[in-house]
This record gives C-alpha cells, structure tokens and sequence, in this order.
C-alpha cells in the first residue's frame, strides 16, 4: 500500500525509465560482473538489470549463513528462476569472525567485509571483472556500516551512481515482471538483535523460527526483535489493529513462547527499519 506522501509525490516513469536506460548502459561496458544478491527489491533488479546488459557474463550470487533465513533464500531462488538470470550461492563465515559475534554497532562492517572477501575470489576464479551491490540513493540517509566495507574493496553501486531510488526501483520492478518489486524490505536475522548482544547460529534461528510464525498466522511487513527473553514484534501500521486482537495476540503469544520466549510484546509505534538503531543515537546524546 502506498504511502500518503508517496500518493502526493508520484513517481515520473519516464525519468525512471531514463536512469534505467542509463544503468543497463554503464553496466554493459563492464564485459562481466557479479552481483551481491540477497534476493530483496534492490538486488533483485540490480540482478536483472545486469542480465539485461551482460546476459551470461553476469552472475547474481546469494551467501549463506546462520543469519540468512530459509525464507529469503527460497524467494532469491524463486525470483532468479522467474527473472532468468544465472545464480548462484556461496557459503561465509562471519560467525568465525569474533568482532561479527560481538555485534557491535559495526557489525554489518565484518558482514560485508566477509561477503566481498568471497566474491572476490570468486571473481578471480572465474575472470569476472567486476563486482557491484545493490545500495540505492535512499540507503544514504541511513546508517550502514556495510557500505564502508563496500568502498575498502571498491564495490562497484550502480544504482546509486544511476540515482535510482527505492520507490523508482519498485516501478521499474513491477515493469520487468519481477517478483519481488513489492517485497517487503528484508534484512538479515542478525539485525533482530541489539548492539552489544552476541549473535549466536541458535539465537538466530529461534527468531527465524518465531518470525516463520507470524508469516504463517498471514502477516506479511513485521520483525521480531529479540531483547533476551522477550520477544519485541513490530508490524506494519496497516497489519498492527490484527495484531492487537485479542484472540490474534493470544495465538501470537503461545507460539512465541513454545519458541523458549518468556515474554512476547507488540511494539506500538509498529514496524520501522533499523529502528534498532534508535539506540545508537540515545547513547550518542548520553556521551555528549
């Protein structure tokens, strides 16, 4: 459902449809190129826009760990079918990684940092001679230590360097066919876990678990955020009034707690992302 601002400040199709025109040009020129793909919005065109320009001289490639759900790998797969472009997956290891465990607010950095240390061998394993990942111009705003990893190993980010914007990424989706141009946002499990709290292969797939849960009782925009023994569950403000049903609070609850969860609370603001985050800036105010 689109936002209200997003009702008032359409998209212009044709200067989209203009940066797409341009992007599939710039990527042409590379010759070959691997694509970091999680199977979201972003990368998933970025994935096809590849294919559009390189055809089998682009290879779309998913990691797998602890902290990438069975959820997500199956739509990656499913989308790379439909879209028909080349696919594979590769394995990391950041849980080897003490700073990754620590999950400290850097934790994306050691992520990102594992990913292309993979991608890269793979290149030149395989005589690719680029590498590029699916930040877009609205990921500016936020923060995202990964993207320094990205800079270090010179990651290539042709939808920044095109402007395209997630709203213009989802229209030019919704164009090609793909699958995912309304996907909710996705992000890793390890992003359910406060700073400062290790993420541990068990942790994450209890909230994998729990999260599995609330797909299957039909909500579709939501985390869960697990603070110890409770479980803090954000959904989306046009699912948060089913979620506040008593009858669906109850169901909600005794499955999150067969889970090991002690306590299960539905987080009134609803979902946000990196809302995390949010704690990043309260200790930056304390230490000023």
């Amino acid at each position: 459902m689109a936002s209200p601002a997003a009702a008032h400040n359409p998209v212009d199709e044709s200067v989209a449809i203009e940066k797409e025109r341009r992007l599939i040009e710039q990527m042409r020129a590379l010759g070959s190129l691997l694509v970091a793909f999680s199977g979201g919005a972003d990368s998933a065109y970025l994935a096809w826009a590849a294919h559009q320009a390189l055809g089998d001289s682009a290879l779309a490639v998913t990691a797998l760990s602890a902290s990438y759900s069975r959820h997500d790998r199956e739509q990656a797969e499913a989308c790379a079918r439909a879209a028909g472009f080349r696919h594979e997956l590769i394995c990391t290891q950041e849980f080897d990684n003490p700073l990754y465990v620590a999950n400290n607010a850097d934790r994306c950095y050691h992520c990102k940092d594992e990913l292309f240390d993979r991608m890269e061998a793979l290149a030149r394993e395989r005589n690719f001679r680029a590498i590029a990942y699916g930040i877009n111009a609205d990921d500016t705003h936020d923060f995202r230590p990964g993207h320094r990893a990205a800079h270090e190993h010179k990651i290539l980010a042709p939808l920044l360097d095109a402007g395209l914007a997630k709203r213009e990424i989802r229209l030019l989706s919704r164009r090609a066919g793909l699958p995912t141009w309304d996907r909710p946002a996705s992000a890793c499990l390890s992003s359910r876990v406060p700073y400062g709290t290790a993420v541990t292969p068990e942790l994450l797939e209890k909230i994998e678990r729990a999260e599995a849960a609330l797909r299957e009782l039909g909500f579709r925009q939501f985390r869960v955020r697990a603070h110890g023994e409770l479980a803090r569950i954000e959904l989306a403000q046009e699912e948060l009034s089913r979620g506040l049903d008593p009858a669906a609070a109850r169901e909600i609850a005794a499955r999150l707690k067969a889970l090991g969860f002690a306590f299960v609370t539905l987080d009134l603001e609803g979902y946000r992302q990196g809302s995390l985050n949010s704690l990043l800036k309260i200790e930056s105010r304390r230490d000023r």
